[in-house]
């Protein structure tokens, strides 16, 4: 009997993670790179306000023909803040970080970029090549322990990812990590579930 309860409790603890993804409300979008294209789901029930700026971006064209200005190669890739003249685009006010959410820097996992103020994030984001362990919220005592928000993760084109990843890049202006090659964001869209090229990645946290 006890082997009985004990299987029961150990298969609601393993079916959680798909119970609590099953309640969140997940928005797909794509991003057309020159590499290919990655497909998105954004969590927002885990991170509404940044999943709304991101949202609001990609409805007004913003991220179309942007560029990935940086890549740590092996260890994310970032996009979101200058075109291929390397020019800025006016932005809508920062916003407040989520990083507390629970969803962790993961590899594969979508977060945004930020200056050392926890909530000045605005239209960059990066992807971790990585289990980034060290960009993950630890506390809200110091700035520097805020981590960065994570609102979605890829579910199909991480081989696309892993491709900009692999660039070699070089000190350009003040980037200090630009890619020898340019790579572009064509557009950022939102889709619908049944439009990803393949899904089966599986979410790698927890939280969903």
């Amino acid at each position: 009997m006890k082997k009985i309860f004990a299987s029961f409790i150990a298969a609601v603890f393993l079916a959680l993670p798909s119970l609590a993804l099953a309640q969140d409300e997940i928005i797909y979008v794509r991003l057309e790179t020159s590499k290919g294209d990655i497909d998105i789901a954004l969590n927002k029930t885990k991170a509404p306000i940044t999943v709304e700026n991101f949202l609001t971006y990609t409805r007004e064209g913003y991220y179309n023909g942007m560029v990935f200005h940086r890549v740590v190669p092996g260890v994310l890739i970032q996009s979101g803040g200058y075109n291929k003249y390397l020019f800025s685009r006016a932005r809508h006010d920062a916003i407040q970080s989520e990083a507390d959410n629970g969803l962790k820097n993961m590899r594969g996992t979508i977060a945004m970029a930020r200056q050392t103020d926890p909530h000045s994030a605005h239209s960059q984001f990066f992807i971790n090549l990585i289990d980034n362990e060290h960009l993950n919220f630890r506390n809200k005592m110091l700035p520097e322990n805020w981590g960065y928000t994570v609102f979605g993760e890829v579910v199909s084109g991480m081989d696309v990812a892993d491709a900009i990843g692999a660039v070699e890049t070089v000190e350009k202006d003040q980037f200090e990590e630009f890619p020898t090659e340019m790579i572009l964001l064509n557009s950022v869209s939102v889709i619908e579930k049944g439009d990803i090229a393949k899904v089966g990645q599986g979410h790698k946290n927890e939280e969903w």
